[in-house]
Formats: C-alpha cells, structure tokens, sequence
C-alpha cells in the first residue's frame, strides 16, 4: 500500500478539501484526486462523498482512517528505528491519553530522560482504544490508558487510581466547608467531559438535565488557567491539581452528600518488551 497516498487520505480527512490538501501537500490538485482514486481501487471501498461544496467521508473511509494513521505511523517508526541518530543506542515509543500524561507520565519521562541520555523517545498522545491498537500492532512500546486488554503475550497492570476532587480558587471560599449535591447547580461549573470510564457522563448527571455550563473542555489540563482567579469551580483529578493547591492557588471543596468514583489506569505492552521498560514504569 503506497505511503503517499495513505499520506494524501489522512490530509484530505483533515481539510475535507482537495484545493487546500494540494496546497499542504505542496502538490497539483489532479495528484491528490488520482492518490484517492488509486487508494479506492485498492481498498474496493469508496472513501469519500464528494460534492461541489465539501468532502466528507463514507463509512468505510471513517473505519480506513485509523488503520492508515497506524500503518503511516508504523513505517515511521521502523524506518526510526533502522536510521535513527548513532548518538542514540535505543529508542522508546510511549503512548498515552492527555491526562494519565498530565498527571504521570510527564514528569516521569523527564527523570527518565536525565537517567538514559542514550535513549530516544517519543511521545504519541491519543484515547485509549487507539493506544491499545497501537501497542498490538507495535507502533507503540507502551500503552497508558484508561481501558484494560487482556490476551495472550500483552501485559496489562494497573498503574495508578486516581482521585476526583472538586476544586476552586483559593479566594473562593463560599463552599470552603463542603457542598451538597443539591448546591451543585448553583456554582460555575467548568466541564471536562472525561472520555474514560464514564466519569464525564456522570458528573453531568450531577447536575439537572439541559444544565447549562458556562464553558466546556474536552482537556482537564486546560482547566486549571480558568479555575485559578475565578469563582468557577471543576472536578479534576487530584494528582492533576496537587501543585496548584500546595502553591494555594486552588483548594479542595469537600463533598457533602455525594462522591465521585476513583479513575483507575492501567498500562499495555507485550511481555517481551518488559526488561526495556522497566527504567520508564518502575
């Protein structure tokens, strides 16, 4: 399967554009229409919709995307890996969704990184399903998500629980003694809709139905900067919050009548690849 055109296919997915997908391509617009045309004949599935005003994909383009992202990303790698820099014995490739990195895995490469100067590494940061993926068919050495996988030569171990808390701005200390679930719809409240475990969906069940938030975020890292000077208030994990509530730029809200399930996390990789990531788990 020719890179180029899975190339070509993940571009054009992004600008739903064959004008500006040539341009990005640094190509004529007639070689990203034969790249596609070619793609099609040699999946025997039509990708796109196209119309005067827009591209869209088909169903089957929606499936084929995932699989060309990970057979793009897997020949980087393997080439990476063949041709990569002599200063570098090794080379480390971690998957993991933006909070668990947020909250673990940043400050963990780094102390990894002063440790093993002879290692490169990269850092791919999706949802966890795609991670799994990733790790099956070796694109990745390691997996942090918030799905478990269990089959036969992959390890699945529990990495961390994390805790929820509600969290606000240390001048707002209004709910400073806690707060009832009841007091919940009258504050404002900054939703995450978290995409593991149903913790996102949960927490909007807090609330009543068609509640009304004055921001959303599809990132609990991008939270904090609104939080910290407001009297808006979230619910975060607390590991993600720690050094803002040491340094007293937020504080917690206790729960009253109400709580908030721990998150568990769990990391993914083929046994045979456990002595080369000890250094980044332990």
């Amino acid at each position: 399967m020719n890179s180029e055109n899975l190339k070509t296919f993940i571009t054009l997915c992004k600008y739903k554009n064959f004008t500006r997908t040539a341009e990005a391509l640094y190509v004529a617009q007639s070689t990203i229409t034969n790249r596609i045309a070619e793609l099609e004949r040699e999946v025997n599935a039509q990708l796109f919709i196209r119309d005067k005003k827009s591209v869209q994909l088909t169903e089957s383009g929606i499936k084929f995307l995932d699989y060309a992202k990970r057979i793009v990303d897997l020949e980087e790698k393997a080439i990476s890996d063949i041709s990569s820099d002599t200063r570098f014995e090794k080379s480390l490739t971690i998957g993991s969704t933006n909070t668990i990195f947020d909250c673990h895995i940043n400050e963990k490469v780094k102390s990894f990184l002063q440790r093993k100067n002879d290692t490169a590494v990269k850092i791919v940061i999706s949802h966890s399903l795609p991670l799994i993926d990733m790790v099956i068919d070796g694109s990745i050495d390691i997996a942090f998500t918030f799905s478990e996988y269990h089959k036969n030569n992959i390890m699945c171990k529990t990495f961390c629980e994390d805790k929820m808390v509600l969290v606000t701005d240390c001048k707002n200390t209004k709910y400073k003694y806690g707060i009832l679930l009841s007091e919940l719809s009258d504050i404002d409240y900054y939703y995450c809709n978290f995409p593991f475990q149903n913790i996102g969906e949960y927490i909007k069940d807090l609330f009543p139905k068609y509640h009304h938030f004055p921001i959303e975020f599809d990132r609990a890292g991008n939270i904090i900067d609104y939080l910290i000077g407001s009297n808006g208030y979230s619910i975060l994990p607390e590991k993600l919050v720690s050094k803002h509530i040491e340094n007293e730029a937020l504080h917690i809200v206790p729960l009253l009548d109400f709580e908030i399930p721990d998150v568990k996390s769990f990391m993914i990789y083929y046994s045979k690849n456990e002595d080369k990531l000890t250094e980044i788990i332990k």
